[in-house]
C-alpha cells in the first residue's frame, strides 16, 4: 500500500480505510448476534459459517508453514476465550454500554503489551491510553442495565481482544493472510456450535430461518472483517491499527440506538465521544 500524507500515525491512507470499514462491519456483526434472542445461538450460527467457508478455503489453500502453527492455535484459542466473553458480557448488559467496554480496553492493552516487548510508545499515545481509560469509567457510570460484572467480563474481552491482537500480527509478518486467516477460523470455529449442541439440544430444530439467516449472515460478515484487519496489521504498525479499530465503538452506539432503542444518554454520548478521541491519540 502506497504512502500518503494523509493516515494516523503516518499509517498509508489504504490501510486506515481498511480498518475503518473493518470497524464498521465489526460493529454491524457483533449488533447481528446480540440481535438474536438466543444469543449462545447466534453465536453458533456465526461459528458454523466460519468452518465452512474456512474449510472450503484451507482445501484450496493448504496448510501454513509448520513455523506458523504455534501462531495458528494461540490465536484460536484465544479467539475462542473471546467470544466466549463476549457472549457473557451481553448476557450481563446492553450491547451499546460493554461493546464499547470491550473495545476501548483493547487499544491500550496492545500498548502495553507493545511496550513491554521493548517497542516506543509516544507520548501522544500514552495520553490517549489516559483519556480512554476516563471515557471508559465514564461508560461503567452511565445508564442502561450493564452492572459491575458485566462491565468486568466486557474489560476481559478486551483483553483477549488485545492477546490475539499481538499474536495475528507477528504471523501474518511471515505468512499468507488468507492461509493464516483460513486455519486459525476453521480451528475456532466448532466450539460454539458444539456448545450451543450441548446446551440447547433438540431446541436447535425449532430456529426460526431469520435467526439462521442472521447468525450465518454474521458470520460472513465477521470474517470479511477480520479479513480486513489481518490485511491491514501486514504494515507493521500494530498498535495504530489496533487503535483503529476500535472507532468501532461509534458505529456500535449508534447502532444500540437505532436498531435496539438502547438509550444513550448525555453521559454515555459523551462517553462514547472520549473513548473515541483517546483511540485516535493513541493511533497518531
Amino acid at each position: 500500500m502506497s504512502s500518503s500524507a494523509f493516515g494516523a500515525g503516518g499509517l498509508p491512507t489504504g490501510t486506515v480505510v481498511l480498518t475503518l470499514v473493518a470497524a464498521a462491519l465489526h460493529a454491524t456483526w457483533n449488533a447481528m448476534a446480540h440481535g438474536v434472542s438466543d444469543r449462545l445461538v447466534g453465536f453458533a450460527l456465526i461459528g458454523v459459517s466460519y468452518t465452512v467457508i474456512s474449510g472450503l478455503a484451507v482445501l484450496l489453500l493448504g496448510s501454513p508453514p509448520a513455523g506458523a502453527w504455534p501462531f495458528v492455535l494461540a490465536s484460536a484459542a484465544l479467539h475462542v476465550v473471546y467470544t466466549l466473553l463476549l457472549w457473557s458480557s451481553y448476557e450481563l448488559g446492553d450491547f451499546s454500554q460493554t461493546y464499547p467496554v470491550a473495545r476501548g480496553v483493547a487499544p491500550w492493552a496492545v500498548a502495553v503489551i507493545e511496550v513491554a516487548l521493548g517497542r516506543h510508545l509516544p507520548v501522544l499515545q500514552l495520553t490517549g491510553i489516559v483519556v480512554i481509560s476516563a471515557g471508559l469509567l465514564a461508560l461503567a457510570l452511565g445508564g442502561g442495565r450493564a452492572t459491575w460484572p458485566a462491565l468486568t467480563v466486557a474489560g476481559a474481552t478486551g483483553l483477549a481482544i488485545a492477546g490475539y491482537t499481538v499474536i495475528d500480527a507477528a504471523a501474518v509478518s511471515a505468512v499468507p493472510v488468507p492461509v493464516y486467516a483460513a486455519w486459525m477460523f476453521l480451528l475456532q470455529g466448532p466450539v460454539l456450535p458444539a456448545i450451543a449442541l450441548l446446551r440447547r439440544g433438540r431446541a436447535l430444530r425449532g430456529l426460526r430461518r431469520s435467526s439462521l439467516a442472521v447468525g450465518l449472515g454474521g458470520g460472513l460478515v465477521s470474517l470479511l472483517a477480520y479479513g480486513l484487519v489481518l490485511v491491514a496489521q501486514t504494515s507493521g504498525a500494530t498498535a495504530a491499527v489496533a487503535a483503529l479499530r476500535e472507532t468501532s465503538v461509534v458505529f456500535a452506539a449508534a447502532i444500540g440506538a437505532v436498531f435496539f432503542k438502547e438509550s444513550l444518554g448525555v453521559t454515555r454520548v459523551v462517553a462514547a465521544g472520549i473513548v473515541a478521541a483517546g483511540i485516535v491519540l493513541v493511533s497518531l
